[in-house]
């Protein structure tokens, strides 16, 4: 066996249905004694029910948080967090509330509790992507990672079947990544393979059955077991396309990672064929990693091209010179004109090559 180095990031989990009921208990725990409660303003209900469970241990609701941490909207949460004198972060939702509260964190030093709705992965990672004057900048600290991580899978029940599919594709992206990382080690591709196995047998039927809570626990399963591989080893060229495309063009996140994931894998494919078998493994199907990852997207119901999501097609060439702006590591080096056809392609729903 190679030599490898691994590292396990600290987090105290909380999985199994109703166990957002000792949420209390866990701010205490912490020696909180004023949570700031973090959500979309979508999710307002979501926090004034929050606010009335903790009682005097909450102390505001900030319903603010957007796609891709933008740096102004953690300044105006961090005033309220001031103004109400706050000594606790508590975040329930994806990855936009999650991403600001650690943001916040990063600022403040405070202890933070997520309670992830979604499948994004965020909470398990000490990695934190914000977004200013249209750039996406992607830091790693450990005082980023949340303290505690509540996985009741009651609170992703009534999660669209649409965003539970390109949430669950955003996390299988992680594991992807992680077992072609330039420091893989067998831990980390052993819950890869896992996560991405326990996605793609769950996802089809939370789909069809958003109601099924057996499905749903086994796809917040898969969630936590990637996101822990993307908190544990490095990324590639997936991440990065991805946070230029969203950061640069405020591009829905998760559906931007379920796109562009096939186009990554097949552009990784002839450096990386232990992973790709693993993968293949893990999928569960006779084709390709890459071609069986894009016929996903169509028997999920999602989109297959980044026009349909808001992309525009002048922004290409923007997007492909701030790719090659920035050294990256991945198995394959960044080349322009294979990168040049893999936007192209999944800008217009193509399917993925190995060119």
């Amino acid at each position: 066996m190679q030599p490898f180095t691994y590292n396990a990031n600290p987090a105290r989990i909380l999985f199994g249905a109703g166990r957002l009921s000792e949420l209390g208990a866990e701010l205490q725990r912490l020696g909180a004694k004023r949570a700031l409660i973090i959500t979309t303003p979508q999710q307002r209900a979501t926090g004034a029910a929050l606010m009335a469970q903790l009682g005097e241990l909450a102390g505001a609701v900030f319903d603010g948080a957007t796609m891709h941490t933008p740096t102004d909207v953690t300044a105006v949460a961090l005033a309220a967090l001031q103004a109400q004198r706050c000594d606790a972060l508590v975040a329930i939702g994806g990855g936009s509330t999650i991403g600001l509260a650690k943001a916040l964190a990063l600022r403040t030093g405070l202890p933070q509790i997520a309670i992830p709705t979604t499948y994004a992965g965020s909470e398990v990672t000490p990695i934190l992507g914000e977004t200013a004057d249209g750039v996406k900048k992607t830091q790693r600290s450990s005082s980023l990672l949340p303290q505690v991580v509540i996985y009741d899978v009651d609170q992703t029940l009534s999660l669209p079947s649409a965003m539970s599919a390109s949430s669950g594709l955003n996390a299988m992206a992680h594991a992807v990544e992680a077992l072609y990382a330039r420091d893989a080690n067998p831990i980390i591709s052993l819950m890869a393979e896992e996560g991405i196995a326990a996605l793609a047998r769950s996802l089809p039927v939370v789909v069809k059955q958003p109601g099924n809570a057996g499905a749903r626990s086994d796809a917040q399963y898969g969630a936590w077991l990637c996101g822990t591989c993307l908190g544990a080893v490095g990324m590639a060229l997936h991440h990065k396309l991805c946070h230029v495309l969203g950061g640069s063009f405020d591009l829905p996140h998760a559906e931007t990672h379920a796109i562009v994931l096939p186009h990554a894998i097949a552009y990784n494919a002839a450096v990386a064929p232990e992973p790709m078998a693993r993968l293949g493994r893990a999928l569960g199907g006779t084709k390709a990693p890459w071609t069986h990852m894009h016929a996903m997207l169509g028997s999920l119901g999602l989109p297959t091209a980044l026009r349909d999501i808001g992309m525009p097609e002048h922004g290409l060439q923007r997007a492909l010179d701030l790719v090659l702006s920035d050294s990256y590591w991945n198995p394959r080096p960044m080349e322009a004109e294979p990168l040049r056809q893999l936007l192209r392609h999944a800008y217009e729903g193509a399917a993925p090559t190995l060119d």
